[in-house]
């Protein structure tokens, strides 16, 4: 199903394709959703940069859907409002978009970014905190994707998901969120609650089951700590660096 923009691009999955200017393109049938984003946890803020260079490449006659999916892998709160967006409406059913560009594809492109510019990462000391939250995301998830690619039998996109929000338990801690029914200390199973709140892709639910209750299979864990170990160190309070990481050496 195409994704129309203004300008007269269409986008379908991965390809590119074009319009003539002033051409009507193809109608889109998928209905944009009707969201209420204030009955669930509050949005997960963006980089401004993320959202600019998403902006500009909307404006585009044609809209490449791998670039745009680039850009919102980059940002772990890009990602996460499109991934919750999908949890929304496909919750865990058989079959549900779980990669950035199905879930643009199948949810529409207006839609999806509606839902990422609906906070933007502020300039104060709070955001200097998120950037670098942020950032230390995006290191591991690329590290994460490079662990796998020496393992057969792992998806490297899966694991590189399963990097990017391995923190998201620290987020109620970071953002304020303080309105919370029964905070918890652990960001472990803060983010075992809010990717289940949200229902997140299987590979991110995995990863904090394997962190929050015992006995369970070790693999995602074990690819995101190998991806700290290679990473730099952060001065955030990642839950592998002071936490996970003595637990996960137990197991193993």
């Amino acid at each position: 199903m195409p994704i129309t923009v203004p300008g007269g691009g269409t986008v379908l999955k991965n390809s590119v394709f074009h319009t003539e200017v002033g051409r009507k393109p193809p109608e889109e049938k998928h209905q944009l959703l009707q969201v209420d984003f204030s009955c669930d946890f509050p949005d997960v803020p963006v980089l401004p940069e993320t959202l600019l260079l998403l902006d500009i490449r909307m404006q585009e006659m044609s809209v490449d859907l791998a670039e745009i999916s680039r850009l919102v892998l980059g940002d772990m709160g890009a990602a996460v409002q499109i991934l919750r967006l999908a949890g929304r409406e496909y919750g865990n059913a058989e079959g549900r978009p779980t990669r950035i560009e199905d879930c643009i594809s199948d949810l529409g492109l207006v839609t999806c970014f509606g839902a990422v510019s609906a906070m933007t990462v502020s300039r104060d000391g709070g955001g200097h905190a998120i950037a670098e939250t942020w950032a230390h995301s995006k290191q591991i998830a690329q590290h994460a994707k490079l662990v796998a690619d020496e393992m057969p039998d792992v998806n490297p996109d899966e694991a590189y998901l399963a990097g990017l929000l391995h923190g998201i338990g620290l987020l109620p801690s970071i953002l304020g969120w303080d309105w919370m029914e029964s905070p918890s200390d652990d960001s472990v199973a803060t983010g075992f609650r809010i990717a289940k709140q949200w229902s997140l892709p299987r590979c991110v639910m995995e990863l904090f089951c394997e962190m929050h209750l015992a006995g369970y299979p070790v693999r995602w864990s074990g690819i995101v700590r190998t991806a700290h170990q290679r990473a730099d160190r952060s001065s955030i309070d990642c839950p592998f660096e002071y936490s996970i990481r003595p637990q996960l050496h137990r197991r193993g």
